[in-house]
C-alpha cells in the first residue's frame, strides 16, 4: 500500500522533507514508525503524535488511510 507521510515542524526539519510517499507493508502505526525511525534516526529523540486522515491515532492503530502527518508538539494560548 502507497501513503502518503506528511511533517510538519521539528519533524520537517528531522526529515528534511515536509511530505513523501511510500510503499509500505506494515500494518500497524508502531511497525510504520519503527521503518521511519531506521530511516531518519533523530526521530527518536522528538515527541510527536500521528494522525492519519486527519483524526489523532495510537500506535496500536491499523494503517487504513492513504494520509498519516507526524505532528509536532504545539502550544495554545
Amino acid at each position: 500500500m502507497v501513503v502518503t507521510l506528511k511533517y510538519f515542524g521539528q519533524i520537517a526539519e528531522v526529515t528534511q522533507k515536509e511530505e513523501e510517499q511510500i510503499e509500505i507493508k506494515e500494518t500497524l502505526i508502531s511497525e510504520l514508525l519503527e521503518l521511519l525511525y531506521s530511516k531518519y534516526d533523530g526521530l527518536k529523540s522528538k515527541d510527536f503524535q500521528i494522525a492519519q486522515n486527519h483524526e489523532l491515532v495510537t500506535n496500536e492503530t491499523a494503517i487504513s488511510g492513504a494520509e498519516i502527518a507526524l505532528l509536532p508538539p504545539f502550544a495554545g494560548g
